[in-house]
C-alpha cells in the first residue's frame, strides 16, 4: 500500500493554476462499503423476491450480499491517506428507525454513521490544509425533507469555510489555498439548489460490465463522444450481474477485480488529463489500498508538464 497523503501540494508550481477539471484525481467507487454491516436490513429498493429469498436462507444470501457488495477495504481515512481525492457517498435512511442517524449504503447499511464519518474526513483535511476532496453524496434513500434539511445544516456546520461553492470558483489548487476550501460537496437531490455550498452531481461513467475488457470499450466509447466540460468520474469498476454471481459461488467482486487488474492498468497508463476532448479527471475504482491506483492516476499529471516536440523545437 502506497501513501500519498499530500500529493496535491506536492504537485509542481506549473499545475497550481491547472482547474481540478484538467487534473488527474483518484477516486473510491462506494468508498465506504469496507464497513457493511452484515447483519442489517436490506435497502427498501431492493425488490421484493430478494427480500423474501434473504428472509429464508439469510445464510446462504448474507455472506454473498457481503463479498459482492464490498468494494473496498481500507478505512476513509487510509484511502484519503493512499492519495483517494474522490470518495463515492451512498447515504440512506434505515426503514423504521426512530433516530435521525444516517448510514452509507451498498445494498445492506453500514456499521458507521455518516456524521461520525465526515467527522473523520474534517479531521484529516485539519492535518493536511492543501489537500482538495471531492464528497459525492447520492442515492439517499429512505431520507425525508426534513432529513435532507438536517443533514445538510449539519454538512455546513461541519466543513464551514472549507466548502467551495458551485458557482464563481476557479478551480485551481492556488484559487483554493488562498481561500482556504478544501471540499467540493456534491448533492445528488433537489435540495441541493438553494445551497450555494453544494454542487450538483458528478457524472460517473458506469459500465455496468463484468470484464475489463468491456469495461474499456465502453470508456473508449463514451471519450469518443467527448467529456464533459466540468469534474467528472470514470469507473474502472466492475459489476457481475445474479446469474453469474449465482454460478460463481467461489467467486467475489474482489477477485474477479484483482483477475482484471492488469488489463485495466494498462489502459489507465495510456490515459490523459487535460482539456482536451478525450481527457479524463477522476478515475475511481474498487479496493484502492490492495491494487495501485493512486500511485498510477496521480502519475499521469506529469504528462500535462511535457511540451510536444514540435512546440520543444519552436521554443528552442
Amino acid at each position: 500500500m502506497s501513501c500519498s497523503p499530500d500529493w496535491m501540494s506536492s504537485l509542481p508550481e506549473e499545475l497550481w493554476d491547472t482547474p481540478l477539471t484538467q487534473l488527474a484525481i483518484p477516486g473510491s467507487h462506494d468508498a465506504m462499503s469496507y464497513c457493511l454491516d452484515i447483519n442489517s436490513p436490506l435497502v427498501p429498493s431492493e425488490s421484493d423476491c430478494f427480500r423474501i429469498l434473504d428472509g429464508l436462507f439469510s445464510c446462504f444470501t448474507r455472506p454473498t450480499i457481503f463479498k459482492w457488495a464490498t468494494t473496498q477495504d481500507k478505512s476513509i481515512e487510509e484511502q484519503l491517506s493512499m492519495g483517494i481525492r474522490y470518495l463515492d457517498l451512498r447515504v440512506a435512511h434505515k426503514l423504521k428507525d426512530p433516530s435521525s442517524d444516517l448510514y452509507f449504503t451498498h445494498i445492506i447499511y453500514t456499521h458507521l454513521t455518516v456524521l461520525e464519518t465526515l467527522s473523520s474526513v474534517a479531521l484529516w483535511l485539519n492535518s493536511h490544509p492543501k489537500e482538495v476532496v471531492i464528497l459525492a453524496c447520492s442515492h439517499f434513500e429512505g431520507i425525508s425533507d426534513e432529513l435532507h434539511q438536517s443533514f445538510i445544516f449539519s454538512l455546513k456546520k461541519m466543513f464551514g469555510s472549507k466548502l467551495c461553492p458551485h458557482k464563481g470558483s476557479a478551480l485551481t489548487l492556488r484559487s483554493f489555498w488562498a481561500a482556504g476550501q478544501q471540499v467540493i460537496l456534491s448533492y445528488d437531490s433537489q435540495h441541493a439548489a438553494q445551497h450555494p455550498e453544494l454542487w450538483p452531481d458528478i457524472p460517473y461513467w458506469w459500465a455496468n460490465k463484468r470484464t475489463a475488457k468491456e469495461v474499456i470499450s465502453y470508456l473508449d466509447w463514451k471519450k469518443e463522444h467527448g467529456r464533459p466540460e466540468g469534474l467528472f468520474v470514470c469507473g474502472l469498476n466492475l459489476t457481475a450481474d445474479r446469474c453469474f454471481i449465482t454460478e460463481n459461488l467461489r467467486q467475489s467482486l474482489r477477485t474477479i477485480t484483482f483477475s482484471n487488474w492488469e488489463c485495466l492498468r494498462g489502459w489507465v497508463e495510456d490515459q490523459t488529463p487535460g482539456q482536451g476532448p478525450q481527457s479524463l479527471n477522476i478515475i475511481a475504482g474498487d479496493f484502492v489500498g490492495p491494487l495501485p491506483l493512486c500511485s498510477l492516476i496521480i502519475a499521469l499529471n506529469q504528462k500535462l508538464l511535457r511540451k510536444a516536440p514540435d512546440e520543444e523545437r519552436f521554443y528552442s
